[in-house]
């Protein structure tokens, strides 16, 4: 059986899932193409961020560990970020104060690599996950200030630049990393780097993860040298939503007959995946349809 903090997190997720659809559904209907997907790059970053929140209230006792160790009052801290990912997600869904509330999140991420991801990374250089966790951390930041930066383009536009320009490029980096490692080890699971082997039911396992490398590298090319930009921005949306669904909302349902960590785990895998799909869809968002035509003078 699923353990209550399992639940929970199914049942917040489900719950902004459907939210989100309703709110966003004249939006939906009326965008056309990979502009469907794209309008979904909002939502597709709420669910995650409310699927993750009552893990910080059920399981404050694991969350606290990771808190640095130079940090008072642990425990507050793990509640506290728990509230600040519904506050996130209900902002996101409901469309309300996004502007405020996609730099704080940005914020937030961005904090997680200076405090916690680079300095587990300098302390093990050689960890290659580390390196992919803090590059997949400072991504969502990009993503989310991009957001903010799109909420700002009438009232600051030279901020609002900055930010979309800093997400663009931050992606690009993880991206064109990621797809390195799924070159040098693409027997493991495909999306960013996870410290997980892809399962044994997938056909042509190591074919996805260099499939996988090919698709993040052109992406990240493009993004960096802003060539193509929105389309390549969407191509790693794209991807990141087939792998949720095609490959680790399997593993999740498959997980159920396991133990509750390997549960949770399994949910880690689809929703993190989901989480990094949003942040590239929304990124997408934000950059012009034909960044590359330039004015001939």
């Amino acid at each position: 059986m699923l353990s209550s903090i399992n639940f929970w997190m199914c049942f917040a997720g489900l719950i902004y899932l459907v939210a989100g659809v309703s709110v966003l559904r004249k939006e939906i209907s009326a965008a056309r193409g990979w502009d469907k997907l794209i309008t979904l790059g909002c939502i597709f970053i709420a669910v995650p961020l409310a699927v993750f929140a009552p893990e910080h209230f059920g399981g404050p006792m694991r969350v606290q560990d990771i808190v640095p160790s130079w940090m008072p009052a642990h425990l507050f801290w793990a509640y506290f970020v728990g509230c600040s990912l519904f506050a996130a997600a209900t902002s996101l869904t409901l469309r309300k104060f996004v502007r405020l509330s996609s730099t704080l999140l940005g914020l937030m991420f961005f904090l997680f690599v200076c405090m916690m991801h680079i300095p587990n990374a300098l302390a093990d250089p050689k960890n290659r996950f580390a390196w992919a966790y803090a590059l997949r951390d400072l991504s969502l930041a990009g993503g989310a200030w991009a957001l903010a930066g799109l909420y700002s383009r009438a009232s600051s536009p030279q901020q609002s630049k900055w930010m979309i320009s800093f997400g663009r490029i931050v992606i690009a980096m993880a991206a064109i990393f990621f797809a390195v490692e799924f070159f040098l080890h693409p027997e493991f699971a495909p999306g960013f780097p996870l410290e997980k082997v892809t399962p044994s039911w997938v056909p042509f396992p190591n074919v996805w993860g260099y499939f996988t490398g090919v698709i993040l590298l052109a992406a990240g090319i493009g993004l960096a040298l802003n060539k193509k930009s929105r389309v390549a921005a969407t191509s790693i949306g794209a991807l990141m939503t087939v792998l949720t669904l095609f490959l680790y909302l399997p593993i999740w349902i498959l997980a159920h007959g396991g133990t509750t960590p390997e549960i949770m785990e399994a949910i880690n895998y689809v929703f993190d995946t989901l989480l990094y799909a949003g942040t590239a869809l929304v990124l997408a968002s934000t950059l012009p349809r034909a960044p590359d035509r330039v004015e001939k003078t």
